[in-house]
C-alpha cells in the first residue's frame, strides 16, 4: 500500500486549517509516497541541480566552504566505512547528540540530528505555520522558509532589516501578530550580519501564544559571537538550528541539526516516524561527531575565512565598490547602476562563479568568501570585468 502522511499528522494538519485536499502538496515536502509523486517538486526544491554549476574554476556562489571536513571528520568517516553493513554498528546517533550537549550544554532530549538543515526548516513551516497562522521572516534573507510556506498555503509577511541590516523584530511582530512561526536567520544569509541575543529574545518575551521562533545559526562558526543554544532549553517555543555545510565543509555530506524542547522535536517527527532523523548515513554521522568538538581546528578556519575576507575587503574599498558589513563568510556587494545578474553574467566570463542577488536589492550580489587563492581570482577579475 502507498504511504502517505501518518494519521496523527493528517489530524492535526486538519486541526489547523488544512483540507484534506492539501495532504498532498504538504507531504511532497517529505517526499511522502506517490502523494508526493502526483503533485509533483516543489517549486523551491533543487532537484540535485548545482548550484553554481562546478565547471567554475573559482566557485564563490552558494556559500560553501573552500574545502572539505576538518581532519578528525575525514578519519572518523573512512573509518566508519568499514562498517557500513549495520544500520547502528554502535549509538552512533547517540554518540553524535553528547557531542552536541558537550559543546552546547543542552539536555541529550532536546537534540535532534538531521540530514543538513533544509529539512527541519522545512518541517518547522509545515509545523507550526497554517492558513490562518503564517511566517514572518526578515528581507533579505535565506528563503527557504518562505518559499516552504507558500508551498504549503501559509501567508508569509517579509520585513526590510534594520538599517543596521539586524532582524527588525519588533516590525516582524508587527507585520503578523498572530503568525505560526517567526524566522530569524543569525548571521543572516546573504548579509552575514548578526541579530543580537537580546533582540531575539525580545521576540521571544512577546511574541503570541502557541507561535515559535526558529533561529537559524547555519553561520556562527565563522562569526564567533554568543549563540542561542540557552533559549532552546530556557524557552518552549523556541528551535535553534545548525548545520555542517558551511565551516565544517561537509554540504555535500548532509549533516545538521536541531535544539528545542522535546515535544517539539516529537511534533516536527511525526511526518515521516522519526525516518529522516534517525537513519542518517553513518559517515556523515561520524563526520560531524568527530568535528564538532574540534575546538582548535574550527578556530583555525575560521581565521583562514577572516584573512581572505580581509583582503577582498582592503580590494573592494580600493575600487571603491560598497559593501554590507558582514561577521561571516559572504559579502554583499553593491555595484549601484548595473543589475546583479549581469555582473554575475561578466564574472562568469572569466570562469569565477559568484552569488546570485535577491528580490528587494537587485544591483547588490552575494559573494561567498572562499580561500586566499579563491578571492585572489576574484580580485584579478573584478579587475577585468568592473570598469565603473
Amino acid at each position: 500500500m502507498t504511504r502517505t502522511l501518518p494519521e496523527e499528522a493528517q489530524d492535526d494538519l486538519q486541526s489547523r486549517g488544512y483540507s484534506r485536499r492539501d495532504m498532498a502538496r504538504l507531504a511532497t515536502v517529505f517526499g511522502v509516497g506517490a502523494m508526493a509523486a502526483s503533485v509533483g517538486r516543489p517549486a523551491w526544491a533543487s532537484g540535485g541541480v548545482p548550484d553554481p554549476a562546478p565547471t567554475a574554476k573559482t566557485r564563490i556562489g552558494a556559500n560553501e566552504c573552500w574545502t572539505g571536513p576538518l581532519m578528525p571528520g575525514r578519519v572518523a568517516a573512512q573509518m566508519m566505512v568499514e562498517h557500513g553493513n549495520r544500520y547502528s554498528p554502535k549509538d552512533e546517533r547517540g554518540d553524535f547528540i553528547k557531542a552536541v550537549m558537550a559543546v552546547e550544554g543542552v539536555p541529550y532530549d532536546h537534540v535532534a540530528p538531521w540530514p543538513g538543515s533544509s529539512d527541519p526548516l522545512s518541517r518547522a513551516v509545515v509545523s507550526y505555520c497554517s492558513p490562518t497562522r503564517g511566517l514572518v521572516t526578515a528581507d533579505p534573507t535565506f528563503e527557504l522558509a518562505g518559499r516552504t510556506a507558500e508551498w504549503v498555503g501559509a501567508p508569509v509577511k517579509r520585513v526590510p532589516l534594520t538599517r543596521d541590516f539586524r532582524h527588525d523584530v519588533k516590525a516582524m511582530l508587527a507585520a503578523d501578530p498572530n503568525a505560526g512561526l517567526y524566522y530569524i536567520c543569525t548571521p543572516n544569509n546573504p548579509t552575514g550580519t548578526i541579530t543580537p541575543l537580546e533582540d531575539i529574545e525580545w521576540l521571544i518575551a512577546h511574541k503570541p501564544e502557541g507561535s515559535m521562533v526558529l533561529v537559524d545559526e547555519a553561520y556562527t562558526h565563522f562569526a564567533g559571537v554568543p549563540v542561542a543554544s540557552s533559549f532552546a532549553v530556557k524557552y518552549k517555543d523556541v528551535i535553534v538550528m545548525r548545520t555542517f555545510s558551511k565551516i565544517f565543509g561537509m554540504a555535500g555530506l548532509r549533516m545538521g541539526f536541531i535544539m528545542t524542547q522535546p515535544a517539539n522535536i516529537a511534533k516536527m517527527m511525526r511526518y515521516d516516524g522519526g525516518m529522516q532523523s534517525g537513519a542518517l548515513p553513518l559517515p556523515s554521522l561520524a563526520c560531524a561527531t568527530a568535528s564538532l568538538t574540534a575546538a582548535t581546528l574550527i578556530a583555525q578556519r575560521k581565521a583562514e575565512m577572516e584573512a581572505a575576507r580581509g583582503y577582498t575587503l582592503d580590494h573592494l574599498k580600493k575600487r571603491g565598490l560598497t559593501v554590507v558589513p558582514t561577521n561571516a563568510n559572504m559579502i554583499m556587494i553593491d555595484w549601484k547602476t548595473k543589475p546583479a545578474k549581469d555582473v554575475q553574467a561578466a564574472f562568469r566570463t572569466q570562469s569565477v562563479e559568484i552569488g546570485r542577488s535577491w528580490p528587494i536589492w537587485p544591483t547588490v550580489s552575494r559573494i561567498t568568501v572562499g580561500s586566499m587563492e579563491d578571492m585572489q581570482n576574484f580580485a584579478i577579475a573584478l579587475d577585468k570585468v568592473w570598469t565603473a
